[in-house]
């Protein structure tokens, strides 16, 4: 699906599903140096199950034109104008990494048109190594290998991989090294920069969802417990043996826990908003 915003060409992934009609929008949004193809074992589950998923392109990032925009709160407004400009009146939105930021932002901004946020390997902050982003300043494919060789858990060093016929090390890699020119250290910055996750988390109103991989390097628990605890009460979903990479190191996990957070039916609110943890070992 094309939308224009802002005088661009915004793309999004549909999971292979005609966008139209009243299902509720879940809205997929990518982290730094990554595409709405992170989503690709989502789209199609959603798609599928009743949902218009929605997996974004961000300015400058796969399919979309532009130039990448330098901050969080700009990305949450873009966000914004990219439901309006799909013609969408709310969403049920879903972030990884980079993209939680965006989530909490537009949860906490334009609360009319955000139903539920699912954030997906999180924190309060988001540091950068001084090695990455050197490497995302200077030599692309070396920040691709630190990215995939940190964002992956034991298991899928191991050659693991719950999706027969992908490398998922490879594949992320691969994903980062094909961005463009100046967008993963552009990203990179606006997550340095960005300080608002606890008071963003501390103004959103809608039901949310925190999910944490146990081997997450990037993200680490502890972060993702923090801000879980700055939303109030949010489902907490721990996953063992997963890392940063989680949508394609445990993908059935990361689904399962996507779909209990979203309405069953039209109307309802499903599992969204009860506290305390549930610790997930992807055998679902």
């Amino acid at each position: 699906m094309i939308v224009e915003i802002d005088g661009h060409h915004a793309h999004a992934s549909t999971g292979g599903v005609p966008t139209s009609g009243d299902d509720p929008v879940v809205l997929l949004i990518h982290g730094a140096g990554n595409d709405s193809t992170v989503w690709q074992l989502q789209t199609r589950y959603l798609a599928y199950r009743g949902f218009r998923a929605i997996a974004i392109d961000l300015p400058a990032h796969g399919r979309s034109d532009g130039e990448p925009l330098p901050t969080i709160d700009e990305m949450g407004d873009w966000v914004a104008r990219f439901v309006n400009a799909a013609g969408f009146s709310s969403v049920h939105a879903i972030g990884h990494s980079m993209g939680t930021f965006i989530a909490l932002e537009l949860a906490s901004r334009h609360r009319e048109i955000t139903n539920s946020i699912t954030l997906c390997a999180t924190a309060t902050g988001m540091p950068v190594h001084p090695e990455l982003l050197l490497a995302a300043e200077h030599d692309l494919p070396a920040a691709a290998a630190l990215m995939a060789a940190w964002g992956h858990a034991k298991p899928a060093h191991l050659g693991l991989n719950p999706t027969p016929g992908q490398w998922m090390l490879g594949g992320a890699r691969a994903l980062v090294e094909n961005s463009r020119p100046g967008v993963l250290a552009s990203d990179f910055r606006a997550c340095i920069a960005y300080k608002g996750a606890e008071i963003a988390a501390a103004a959103t109103t809608c039901p949310a969802t925190v999910v944490i991989g146990l081997g997450d390097k990037m993200t680490p628990p502890r972060g993702g417990r923090a801000l879980a605890a700055a939303l109030g009460s949010p489902t907490i979903v721990e996953l063992a043996d997963t890392g940063h990479s989680m949508m394609t190191e445990n993908p059935r996990a990361v689904k399962q826990a996507i779909l209990q957070a979203l309405p069953q039916v039209p109307g309802t609110c499903g599992n969204a908003g009860q506290a305390g943890p549930t610790r997930l070992n992807g055998k679902l």
